[in-house]
């Protein structure tokens, strides 16, 4: 077993979820299997993709797979499936990570490939609602300087849990008012300018730390740690493959 290729049990659970198998478009489950490691040696290493090792085929052939896949939104359907959540409560926060040169392309295109300026530069803004035991279960990639509680609520939308723990870049009426509405409560800290502080279950929001946890795991992927892609989706794919794994190993 090579440095960063996944064990026979954890192919086993993601194989069958994974388009090209035998009888699609001449893709074997072998193929399929060496495809998804180089994207994992990728993500991992962080090297530039003509660096992939020769094992693993023609560079650029696995590089214009993987856009193919990161296109049809293949990654974020594997995310998805993977997922054997724990709804008690629920977790979002954001971390920033700051973008390579080589992934600044034209001024023009950085808002809707999700890169903001910065005192530092380019930057794009990762955000993840996580489940009780700081799983991943949704993500969303925005431009740096774009606050918090923007996405907020589409990432919340249609997720049905106990309890929604945040900090107070999330304490903003619309969002409170979702939350309640979705049965859920809110273990929020209150801003200091709010006129009627709400009470804050101090026990459970401990455990928002957890999310953070789960940054720190992500960026363990040094693919993710700094952004070189210069498309969003290619990005923000790196980040689906990257929970898929936090999941399975």
């Amino acid at each position: 077993m090579r440095r960063y290729e996944l064990k026979d049990a954890d192919w086993a659970r993601l194989a069958p979820l994974l388009p090209g198998k035998v009888g699609d478009a001449g893709r074997s489950a072998a193929d399929n299997r060496l495809f998804v490691n180089a994207v994992l040696w990728i993500a991992r290493s962080g090297a530039p993709w003509r660096d992939l090792p020769e094992r693993f085929g023609p560079w650029n052939s696995v590089f214009r797979r993987f856009r193919r896949w990161a296109q049809k939104g293949v990654w974020q359907r594997v995310f998805e499936a993977v997922q054997d959540p724990d709804l008690d409560w629920a977790m979002l926060d954001s971390t920033s990570v700051r973008a390579h040169q080589h992934a600044a392309g034209q001024k023009k295109a950085t808002p809707a490939e999700a890169l903001g300026r910065s005192r530092g530069g380019f930057t794009s803004k990762l955000h993840a609602v996580v489940d009780a035991l700081g799983n991943p279960l949704r993500l969303a990639l925005t431009p740096g300087q774009q606050a918090d509680c923007g996405v907020a609520a589409d990432l919340l939308k249609g997720l049905a849990v106990g309890a929604v723990l945040a900090d107070k870049a999330y304490d903003t009426n619309a969002l409170v008012a979702q939350i309640r509405q979705a049965g859920a409560a809110v273990v929020v800290p209150s801003k200091r300018n709010r006129r009627a502080p709400r009470l804050l279950d101090r026990n459970l929001y401990a455990d928002r730390n957890k999310v953070e946890r789960f940054f720190n795991r992500l960026k363990q992927y040094r693919r993710l740690a700094t952004r070189y892609d210069k498309t969003a989706a290619s990005f923000l794919a790196f980040a689906q493959c990257a929970a898929t794994f936090v999941w399975l190993l």
